[in-house]
């Protein structure tokens, strides 16, 4: 406020004493606030939008979970699952496992480390390429695509009954985006007990259908239990 403005209070008592800006001051342009407003909206959206996309181009795949506790199945009001390709067991048997990055094992003193065992490093990413299976046994649901391979970089040119799928290694299995999933809560209980008494007969009773696109990006679409489809 200005020496003139100050005088103009002081000759005119009734006026209200409101702070004013000073004349040099201007008002910010509107791109300051929209720019990072849709910054922060296209953020939250792109992950719907991948998830979008992979849905709408992806090649649908199907995928072998393993055998699950009831008990342990539901969890609130999501259910966790596992697969066949998350075990590194059955993924180090796999033609490409050697060639994956490796971390060095420091033997103690005096104890003698398995030199055959493959090590690979945690935390990186790498792919499984699938195959679907030559000709249907089960009518009831579809079978579950099987895994020839691995390998670090996305592999191009695969055949068309082949399919990459990306996942992340944490030292002891491999995560897919595809172990947790959400379903409405009037199914949960029924999913529950149709998978207890389906595994009373066929431990691998139950497979899981993605779609996956060809960066390898996975997204749920339904599991089968038997001869039943439940939508995700």
């Amino acid at each position: 406020m200005n020496i003139n403005n100050i005088d103009l209070l002081v000759e005119n008592p009734d006026t209200p004493n409101v702070f004013q800006l000073p004349p040099e001051a201007k008002r910010l342009p509107a791109w300051r606030l929209w720019v990072p407003l849709l910054l922060q909206i296209g953020l939250i959206a792109a992950v719907p939008a991948t998830a979008v996309y992979t849905f709408v181009t992806g090649k649908t795949v199907v995928l072998q979970t393993v055998p699950v506790d009831p008990y342990d199945f539901l969890r609130g009001y999501y259910q966790v699952l596992s697969y066949d390709i998350s075990d590194r067991t059955n993924l180090e048997k796999l033609p490409g496992w050697k060639d994956l990055p490796a971390e060095k094992v420091h033997c103690p003193p005096g104890v003698v480390c398995a030199e055959k065992t493959h090590n690979v490093k945690p935390q990186i990413s790498f792919y499984v390429i699938l195959e679907a299976p030559k000709a249907a046994t089960n009518p009831g649901r579809p079978q579950a695509w099987k895994p020839v391979r691995v390998s670090l970089e996305n592999p191009t040119n695969l055949p068309a009954n082949q399919i990459a799928i990306k996942g992340k290694y944490n030292s002891w299995q491999m995560e897919y985006g595809l172990e947790t999933y959400y379903m409405p809560e009037s199914e949960r209980e029924k999913v529950n007990q149709e998978i207890s008494e389906a595994q009373r007969n066929q431990r691998q009773s139950f497979v899981v259908e993605v779609k996956v696109d060809k960066t390898g990006h996975a997204v749920p679409v339904s599991l089968w239990v038997r001869d039943r489809n439940y939508r995700f």
